[in-house]
């Protein structure tokens, strides 16, 4: 009966050392209780293309190999602590939902040590094609090169050819390009197009008069029902009743404020006249900077929707082997990031859902401001807010 009993102890012992021996090295056992994942941390400071610009609000993760993710973010200056499981392992870096913007990047974590990064492996790339058109007041490509990030001209003919604009992911229409001297009778196709490319995932940047190219008209708009745009008069009114001087704002948006590093400004609007928002849709548009009487200056939407729009590959989405998903952290707090297709069903097993967390899968962003940087140079704290949008369309 003794030998028994010892060959039975003999094999738990043995199934218990061998359920052990094959474990990821990032996680142990202590006897047979709960595992131990041995953790260490990584630290950095997340920085433009060129190395010149810190860059604040970027996300960055990595994941174990049961697919965990380790999720932080960057602060105003760029720095960054992720604490990630020990061993090799692939770290991304994102802005946005990582669509445009994002570098993966090697590295060593060991166990219970901190490891720093360097400036040049924790650099932000550019993805995306962008497209710009020239303005009379804004430069947005001055502030794109800056990054060391490029973007190509285009013209208002372009932008009525469905096949040129399609080939890109951002577009930033610079304010005064829409004006009275461009052949109108171009203005339906590029209404559009427009909308085609937001409703096929494209994204795009508009700023003060050229608020015309969302609602219609030429220059600016003085009514709320003007003709033309690919934007519904019920969803937004701006109206050519800014006045010069300095206004006071305030950021609304709590991962705005955090990637800047300041939530009040001033801004200088040094030109005779600007669109105030007059009137906007709060279930179409997400208010990123107000002024002091609760007027919006800074909205965005996501919700974009068409009838009659063709389906149409955009940029470079139709080549891409990364995907958009929605994770939820702990806190019940959602990101959107952008992965692997091969880690997709990984992720969706553990939760995660495929598409940006918002729940529009399909359509682009809309940015629009009443302020913009033009030709003499910044107007006040703009361009560090424009650089955020920049890199989050």
């Amino acid at each position: 009966m003794r030998k028994h009993y010892f060959f039975i102890l003999l094999c738990v012992f043995t199934l218990l050392t061998n359920c052990t021996g094959g474990e990821d090295p990032a996680i142990v056992s202590e006897n047979i209780g709960p595992a131990v994942v041995k953790t260490g941390k990584l630290t950095g400071t997340v920085m433009s293309q060129n190395g010149t610009k810190p860059i604040g609000g970027a996300s960055v993760f990595t994941f174990d190999d049961k697919y965990k993710i380790y999720y932080t973010t960057s602060d105003a200056d760029g720095n960054f602590t992720l604490e990630a499981p020990v061993g090799n392992r692939t770290i991304h870096i994102q802005t946005g939902n990582g669509s445009n913007f994002r570098s993966e990047i090697s590295a060593t974590v060991k166990d219970k040590e901190t490891v720093g990064l360097t400036t040049t492996q924790t650099k932000l790339n550019q993805v995306a094609k962008i497209a710009y058109v020239k303005g009379s007041y804004d430069k947005i490509e001055d502030i794109i090169q800056t990054l060391g990030y490029t973007a190509t001209a285009i013209t208002n003919n372009d932008l009525a050819n469905l096949t040129t604009i399609s080939q890109y992911d951002i577009i930033f229409l610079n304010c005064g390009s829409r004006n009275y001297y461009v052949n109108q009778s171009l203005y339906p196709a590029i209404d559009a197009n427009l909308a085609t490319f937001v409703a096929n995932g494209g994204s795009i940047y508009a700023s003060d008069w050229d608020v015309a190219y969302l609602v219609g008209g030429t220059d600016n708009t003085s009514n709320c029902s003007p003709a033309g745009g690919f934007v519904p008069d019920t969803k937004l009114c701006s109206m050519n009743q800014g006045s010069q001087g300095i206004v006071p704002a305030v950021v609304t948006n709590t991962a705005l404020s955090s990637a800047l590093g300041f939530t009040s400004f001033n801004i200088d609007f040094d030109l005779g006249a600007w669109q105030r928002i007059t009137n906007y849709d709060p279930n179409y548009w997400e208010v990123l900077v107000k002024d002091t009487s609760n007027s919006a200056l800074m909205i965005r939407t996501n919700h974009f929707t068409t009838t009659g729009a063709t389906t149409t590959p955009i940029g470079n989405a139709p080549t891409s082997t990364f995907v958009t998903v929605c994770i939820t952290l702990p806190g019940n707090i959602q990101v959107s990031i952008s992965v692997p297709q091969v880690l997709v069903p990984y992720l969706v097993a553990l939760g995660a859902t495929v598409g940006p967390c918002s729940g529009s899968s399909n359509s682009g962003y809309i940015y629009y401001t009443s302020f913009h940087n033009h030709a003499s140079g910044n107007i006040g704290n703009a361009g560090v807010i424009l650089q955020y949008v920049i890199l989050n369309l």
